[in-house]
């Protein structure tokens, strides 16, 4: 039997995730294709960077309190500088 507080944290955890890729949707520009009649694929494109940008932050605060914390800081300023690369490459600077 499944207890109250197992669908609690479920629900917590999916309502958080919600609320991300909705928060980084509308960053991303969310509203700009409807107005302009565009396709959503940049929105997308843009949700997901930022994610990698959001996972690299991630490991660098998890880096302040593991024992292996070099292989965290490189793992999140490596998601970091991708996530930078993406953005410059999606707005045509590179």
């Amino acid at each position: 039997m499944i207890s109250l507080s197992k669908i609690t944290s479920k629900l917590t955890t999916g309502f958080k995730y919600g609320y991300l890729i909705a928060f980084f949707a509308l960053l991303a520009g969310f509203f700009y294709p409807l107005i302009t009649n565009s396709s959503f694929g940049s929105v997308i494109i843009g949700v997901i960077i930022l994610f990698v940008g959001l996972a690299g932050g991630a490991l660098l605060y998890k880096a302040a309190n593991e024992k292996r914390s070099i292989m965290f800081l490189s793992g999140g300023f490596g998601l970091i500088t991708i996530s930078l690369f993406f953005i410059f490459q999606l707005t045509g600077r590179i």
